[in-house]
């Protein structure tokens, strides 16, 4: 475990693999922290096969700070990505990632097309329903509690009661928040995730995806997936100018499948713990 300054955020990561090692980071999604189950189970196999894997904890998620200046919560963790990358002093990276990994590790590679050697994604969030959820999950009950409570009630939530264990001053930086101006910030970060039909990830336009340029492994979404939907995966690999779409290595129902599964960090248990099935594929494209 190692933190690190990031635009005044103080970042929780790790490294897995050889120092010498090619770069790879590798971002999961929800506020899930970077030991989540299968995330390191991960990290160990791409190592395995010849990367430096690194492991981080986005703003609001682990052991990681929090700030609402951002205009989105995914232009914070965009920005905190490429600060990461260039205060570790990172050359030619691969990135992949999940779910809100693949719209971070996306819009970080349009910021930053000339370090990104390239890159992997999968379940891309996207659809009316898909955006509208992801609206309510990450903004929707903090609305809620800051209108009943004040931000009392929203350091009480659920959703930060991780965050806080493992880095109490998460709990100051909350209480520290004016209640009206946090509603106003979340109603903002809310819209952020508004559906489009000019791009299928929010926070990107076409411009940006024009903008990377280096070969991406698309992993085409389960018909099923109303979270990640397959037309999102589809269209995402038509923008992008040199993607692969590929079949993942697991059946239409993964995500379906995968939500039903207990979050237990102790028996190694979570939405993520499959993840290590994509290392073989992962592995094959990423390397020279």
């Amino acid at each position: 475990m190692a933190k690190i300054d990031v635009n005044g955020l103080t970042l929780d990561y790790e490294f897995v693999g050889d120092a010498g090692a090619p770069p790879l980071v590798l971002t999961p999604g929800g506020r899930y922290p970077r030991d989540t189950a299968g995330l390191p189970e991960l990290a160990e196999k791409l190592a395995e096969g010849g990367f430096r894997v690194l492991l981080w904890d986005r703003p609001g998620c682990g052991a990681s700070d929090i700030a609402f200046t951002a205009p989105s919560e995914s232009a914070m963790n965009c920005e905190a990505l490429v600060g990461l990358v260039e205060a570790l002093d990172l050359r030619d990276v691969t990135l992949a990632g999940g779910s809100a990994g693949s719209r971070i590790a996306l819009m970080a590679a349009a910021r930053m097309p000339d370090n990104v050697r390239k890159m992997a994604i999968w379940w891309i969030s996207g659809g009316p329903v898909g955006l509208a959820g992801l609206a309510w999950f990450y903004c929707g009950d903090q609305i809620a509690a800051a209108s009943k409570g004040g931000m009392d009630a929203v350091a009480q939530l659920p959703s930060w009661a991780d965050q806080i264990s493992r880095n109490p001053k998460i709990r100051q930086i909350l209480l520290a928040q004016d209640p009206d101006t946090y509603i106003a910030t979340m109603q903002k970060w809310g819209k952020a995730f508004a559906y489009s039909d000019e791009s299928p990830v929010p926070g990107m336009t076409e411009a940006d995806f024009a903008k990377i340029t280096m070969p991406v492994l698309t992993f085409r979404s389960g018909k099923s997936d109303m979270a990640h939907t397959r037309q999102t995966s589809e269209w995402v690999h038509r923008l992008l100018p040199h993607s692969t779409m590929v079949e993942p290595p697991w059946g239409d129902q993964e995500w379906n499948y995968v939500s039903t599964f207990p979050v237990d960090p102790a028996n190694r248990r979570g939405r993520f713990e499959r993840w290590p099935l994509l290392a073989p594929m992962l592995l094959d494209f990423l390397k020279d």
